[in-house]
């Protein structure tokens, strides 16, 4: 029992000691409970009407059915893109308040049939009818590339990140220093290495999932695959970044963790962000498995081609190479 206690005890002293690993842990759960709170605080409402092209501030002041509660009036620019989402269920009417005054409803929708029964007893002016047809995308649908993603996110992360740590822990990293490798040379290995990995069995997943499940895909799966080898490449690049100078294991995890749970609540994972707290809405953006997620989904339900997926391209490239960058100068091959 002697030895017992002891080995217990200086295995808390060693975690306690470590200021790292104790801050981590103590400020992991109080960062999630914060982040959860904001990005809920902002409510959406039961409803969402979009409305073409006109002031926000103004809206009120069109049409007596502006004014209805509990509903969310929006301002929409582009008429086509609307009608759109109108089909997927993303919004539940559309109204046009300009010359040609008009309503969309998608005869599919539950919410499109309420509404235009609210608009209709608050209608002086009896806008002309436009109908739109599209079945809901399934949830099993929308959170395929979610839990394909977040299941790719973990593995560029921590596949990559703890075994660098392990590397330069163990002596392995001060060994290969000695020789004529370079840091970039060496980082790129480890990218190429697990980015082979990653991709081969997310493709065996995709593909399974797909069939059993029965999910389709509008667009090219090859643009899919491009997608998602991109995102692949900068969550590794951020992977490598993180693991370049950090010699400590529980430091690593910590901050690996920072990182892959706020992907999680905010990428769009479980959920999707749309009508939540504008602020978290635009810090999303700068996350790569959001601009991943973007790109597949797009693809998927939306049949979108390359040209169409040019911010997602671009924002994950240039993540990519300032992880990659940023990690190839910090990299350290010693512990000291």
């Amino acid at each position: 029992m002697r030895r017992f206690l002891a080995v217990l005890h200086a295995r808390n002293l060693e975690f306690i000691r470590h200021k790292s690993s104790m801050g981590w842990n103590l400020l992991l759960p109080i960062l999630l409970v914060l982040g959860l709170s904001v990005v809920f605080s902002y409510e959406r409402p039961m409803y969402q009407v979009g409305v073409l092209s006109f002031d926000e501030e103004l809206l009120q002041d069109l049409h007596p059915f502006l004014q209805t509660r509990y509903v969310d009036f929006f301002v929409v620019q582009d008429e086509n893109e609307a009608i759109r989402r109108l089909s997927r269920h993303q919004m539940d009417m559309l109204l046009d308040l300009r010359q040609n005054k008009r309503y969309w409803i998608n005869t599919d929708s539950p919410n499109g049939y309420i509404l235009e029964r609210l608009l209709q007893q608050t209608d002086p002016d009896r806008l002309q009818q436009a109908t739109v047809t599209g079945k809901r995308i399934r949830y099993v649908d929308w959170l395929l590339p979610g839990i394909l993603g977040m299941n790719m996110m973990f593995s560029c992360l921590f596949g990559v990140g703890y075994v660098i740590v392990r590397y330069r822990k163990n002596g392995f990293l001060k060994r290969l220093g000695a020789t004529p490798l370079r840091a970039i040379e060496f980082v790129g290995a480890q990218l190429t290495s697990r980015l082979l990995l990653i991709m081969m069995i997310t493709v065996f997943v995709y593909a399974g999932t797909t069939y059993f499940v029965g999910v389709e895909s509008e667009g090219s799966h090859w643009t899919l695959l491009l997608v998602a080898t991109l995102g692949a490449v900068s969550m590794i690049s951020l992977g490598l970044m993180v693991a370049a100078r950090v010699n400590s294991e529980e430091l690593a995890g910590g901050l690996l963790n920072m990182i892959t749970w706020p992907m999680m609540l905010l990428s769009g994972v479980w959920f999707t962000m749309e009508g939540k707290n504008p602020i978290m809405v635009a810090a999303s953006k700068f996350l790569p498995l959001t601009q991943m997620l973007e790109g597949v989904r797009a693809v998927m339900f939306d049949g979108a081609s390359l040209a169409d997926l040019a911010p997602q391209l671009y924002a994950l490239v240039g993540m990519s190479l300032f992880f990659l960058i940023v990690g190839a100068w910090l990299f350290r091959w010693r512990l000291d």
